[in-house]
């Protein structure tokens, strides 16, 4: 049978781990965990990498470095803002990577059973633990079916509107290839996770997603594939974001909440 990760009881193998970091990489992990320790302090309960670096699959210069901060409560505009300077330092210190991207969150969200089945799902399957205590250990096991696929994913058709404002504030080609990245990634797991419960696994393979994605909507697999192919290296062009908004995601967004319906709303804040 088709490795798909999941174990042999059809539970979700958490990705990535420590050992899993390309050599190339591993003393910016290393920066990492000892920058957000001190930047942090008594703050922190933990925290983790996620994404291609614990995956073992980056690209020297090309990757971005992805992380997860939990704090003890939730954050404040100075931890927001000591976040920040923290992911600007370590794109500008290390050649390794395109950016550094950080998430930042409460434990107590984090184990909410409001978002047992989104963040904590990510938490305990996509994120490698780096520094303090894991939540994993307190979160429940997970199966690739339609609960996730819509507590994950199910609020596109909220978010085309302002990633529609983003694109028409943007100005420079760099802002352009950062959006490119960002919203073709969502596009594609988007797709992945529409099409989940049916492949009956997982990946974080962007390649692979789309591919598998293609094998349930052929009519869009063309679009789907050059969606992961702009992921893995952006363009500044204006027209694929315009592509995006106009068709791909709108006819997506439909799509999911046919099929799934709609992401359970959160509260304000």
């Amino acid at each position: 049978m088709e490795h798909r990760g999941l174990d042999g009881y059809g539970y979700f193998e958490r990705e990535g781990s420590l050992g899993q970091v390309p050599a190339e990489f591993r003393g910016l992990v290393a920066a990492a965990r000892e920058r957000i320790g001190e930047a942090y302090g008594q703050r922190l309960h933990s925290a983790y990498l996620y994404g291609s670096v614990p995956r073992g699959s980056a690209r020297y210069g090309r990757s971005d470095l992805d992380l997860l901060i939990a704090l003890h409560h939730a954050p404040c505009d100075e931890d927001r803002d000591t976040t920040e300077v923290l992911a600007r330092g370590l794109d500008e210190d290390f050649a390794e990577i395109d950016g550094a991207g950080i998430l930042l969150y409460g434990k107590d969200r984090l184990l909410s059973e409001q978002e047992r089945y989104d963040l904590g799902w990510f938490l305990a399957c996509l994120c490698t633990p780096l520094l303090g205590a894991d939540l994993a250990e307190h979160l429940p096991r997970y199966r690739p079916d339609g609960l996730l696929a819509r507590e994950t994913n199910g609020d596109l058709a909220e978010l085309l509107p302002r990633v529609r404002d983003r694109i028409r504030a943007a100005a420079t080609p760099e802002e352009y290839r950062r959006l490119c990245r960002g919203v073709s990634r969502h596009l594609v797991r988007t797709g992945f996770t529409l099409v989940m419960p049916r492949w009956g696994g997982w990946t974080s393979d962007l390649t692979e997603s789309a591919e598998v994605f293609g094998q349930y909507y052929p009519e869009r697999a063309d679009q789907m594939c050059a969606a992961a192919a702009a992921a893995l290296d952006p363009v500044a062009d204006p027209a694929v974001l315009r592509s995006y908004v106009e068709d791909l995601g709108p006819w997506l967004a439909d799509e999911y909440t046919a099929r799934h319906g709609t992401k359970t709303p959160r509260p304000a804040g």
